[in-house]
């Protein structure tokens, strides 16, 4: 399937992420849900086998039974020109198999936080009454912050009926393969439980404890050899976390961990101080005489011998065991009759078969997902052990777009693991726009774009309008318009702009009034008699040259002086306020004239909301008068033309 194709008008394929025996994964996009998922597509090759389909339907419905944070979860089930496909959760990461190969060795309390989050999934996939049946690194992610995944549940149980696929799926999970899986015994809890303590072994040791020329050979190994020490390969591990692994992978399912969640809980404190002292897990002895003997030593070692230099005889080895196999099964069955208890466990089965039928089709409510966004609305779903079904859109004037106007039909209640359909608002039909001018972008912007409107930002500097406040909008207030079809466009404060300020240290005070109305910042200048300095040139200045000013801040130097020229005298001016017409604020602007200003350049404009009294100081030549200005509001409200020193 090729990049930009989009699966069910819904799924947009943006790669692939890999092959298997029996489906092909690609990672995609949900153009509803705006996320990216993972679409597992069955192959083509396999769309016409009734079979096959089936046993993929019934995995996708196993999967969707599982709620567990560190399972990946199943979306969507669907099927498009024939050819069947699973919605799952998308995992950011790597394989387990690949994490440990880049970071062995893994620190002990790592190691153990993974096994737990593995535990945590396995423990309810059991209660669920379903055996992975093929767990191994490859089978497990983890995401970017040490989260655990585990995928593929049901598959090996679905590849192992089908006789296409059953010698590969077998091979390709030898490793982790328990013993009574690799003599063709059904598997249990307890062969999870194996390839759980075969994976924690490899997390100790970065490898598998048993490796062989074929495939045939390691599965020998698993019921023939005993496991290696991981404290051989690295003695600072303790022998309590050894003997999980030992417990785990007994060769006879009755000595390992009775389930996982007591796997868990030998695991939790394997690192305690208090069990350092803890004796090596030794396994009991059992009677050689079991109930029925699928293939006995011999036989294994006979069709091992077979191509024991040779990986090409594979299949010939497999071919030989499965007729060892078949024929001693014959004679066992010959030896041994159908016994009483045989007859009870079928029967068992069989009861607990109905319960978990009757189970999982048990009636439960629907939730209220009003008003959440959709996938608020899907997690609260499959916390009532409900799953997300179809999701149409209509305008609403109440709800915010893309959040859930009802549930399709007003549905009270459904049966357990049943779709729910959702209504979801694509925002209103017609608004007349409000005036947003002087209020927030943030605020203003999200409630347009719960309206359906498209927004867009652009942001210019002012002096009167605080930071992240709107200055225009594009749409005037009061027009109706479709918010589907308008992009609305606000015009939004980025504050004062500020300057940099250089040194002025030896230069001219003109240059450095030329720079302060040239960037609207007041100048304030101060003298000091100085040999070293010619006069009218800076000494020193505040702020610092390279600290940032904005409009209407003041920038203050010291010019070097002759008493005998210049001399400087403090003004107090009373600006009283003006509230008529219910004023908040008057805008006051102040003109001076004296040795560095004259009337026509702003000496400082302010902003006041009472009666306001400011110092100005002036600086005046020998025989020179001084004059100032206030206007108000616009309007010239005092002046003076006569200030001497």
């Amino acid at each position: 399937m090729k990049p930009g194709y989009e699966l069910n008008h819904r799924y947009k394929i943006i790669e692939s992420l890999g092959e298997g025996g029996m489906a092909n994964v690609y990672l995609a996009h949900d153009l509803v849900l705006d996320r990216d998922v993972s679409v597992k597509l069955l192959r083509l090759d396999l769309r016409d086998d009734p079979s096959t389909k089936r046993r993929f339907e019934r995995e996708a419905m196993a999967a969707t039974q599982l709620n567990d944070p560190h399972i990946v979860g199943i979306y969507d089930v669907g099927e498009e020109h024939g050819v069947q496909y699973m919605v799952m959760e998308y995992v950011k990461g790597t394989d387990l198999k690949t994490y440990i190969h880049d970071h062995y060795p893994i620190p002990l309390p790592q190691v153990i936080d993974i096994m737990e989050q593995v535990l945590s999934a396995v423990q309810t996939a059991h209660a669920n009454g379903i055996i992975h049946r093929d767990l191994k690194p490859q089978n497990i992610l983890i995401d970017e912050n040490k989260n655990i995944k585990i995928t593929d549940f049901g598959i090996a149980m679905a590849a192992s009926q089908n006789s296409m696929t059953q010698t590969n799926s077998l091979l390709g999970s030898v490793h982790y393969l328990s013993p009574e899986q690799a003599r063709g015994s059904i598997a249990t809890p307890q062969s999870d439980i194996y390839s759980l303590g075969i994976i924690l072994f490899e997390l100790l040791t970065g490898q598998v404890p048993f490796e062989g020329e074929t495939a045939v050979s390691i599965a020998l190994k698993h019921f023939r050899d005993e496991i290696p020490s991981v404290r051989k390969f690295n003695p600072q591990i303790p022998q309590p976390l050894e003997n999980v692994v030992y417990r785990a992978t007994a060769k006879h399912p009755c000595d390992r961990y009775h389930d996982v969640a007591a796997m868990a809980a030998d695991l939790q404190t394997a690192l305690d101080p208090s069990r350092a002292d803890e004796p090596k897990f030794v396994v009991g002895q059992h009677s050689s005489n079991e109930e029925t003997k699928v293939l006995d030593l011999d036989a294994i070692k006979e069709a091992a011998n077979l191509d024991e230099n040779s990986d090409e005889k594979i299949d010939d080895d497999t071919k030989q065991l499965t007729a060892t196999r078949q024929s001693r099964m014959k004679r066992s069955i010959q030896r041994h009759p159908i016994r009483k208890w045989a007859v009870i466990l079928v029967l068992l089965v069989a009861v607990i078969g109905i319960g978990t039928g009757l189970y999982m089709h048990r009636s439960v409510s629907v939730p209220d997902v009003e008003g959440l966004t959709t996938a608020q609305a899907e997690k609260k779903l499959q916390a009532n052990h409900l799953r997300l079904g179809n999701v149409t859109e209509k305008n609403s004037q109440t709800v915010a777009k893309n959040h859930v106007v009802k549930v399709a039909g007003n549905q009270h209640r459904a049966h357990a693991g049943q779709s729910i359909d959702l209504v979801v608002s694509r925002g209103v039909k017609t608004w007349k726009m409000a005036d947003y001018v002087g209020d927030s972008y943030s605020d203003t912007a999200d409630e347009l774009r719960d309206k359906g409107f498209v927004v867009k930002q652009t942001k210019k500097y002012s002096d009167t309008v605080a930071t992240g406040k709107v200055i225009k909008q594009s749409v005037n207030a009061g027009t109706t318009i479709n918010p589907s079809q308008q992009t609305v466009t606000l015009t939004v404060s980025a504050g004062k702009k500020q300057v940099t300020i250089p040194s002025f240290k030896g230069k001219d005070v003109s240059e450095v009034q030329d720079f302060a109305n040239k960037h609207q910042l007041q100048l304030t200048t101060t003298q000091k008699n100085s040999t070293t300095v010619a006069t009218n040139h800076v000494i020193q200045q505040t702020p610092k040259a390279g600290s940032k000013l904005t409009h209407g801040d003041t920038l203050t130097v010291q010019i070097a002086s002759n008493s005998n020229e210049l001399r400087t005298t403090n003004i107090q001016i009373n600006i009283p306020f003006d509230g008529n017409g219910g004023k908040k604020e008057n805008r006051v602007q102040v003109y001076i004239r004296d040795a560095y200003h004259n009337l026509t350049m702003e000496y400082e404009d302010i902003t006041i909301n009472q009666e306001t009294t400011i110092n100005v100081p002036f600086t005046l030549r020998n025989g020179q008068t001084g004059a100032y200005r206030v206007i108000r509001n616009g309007q010239t409200i005092m002046s003076a033309t006569n200030i001497t020193g």
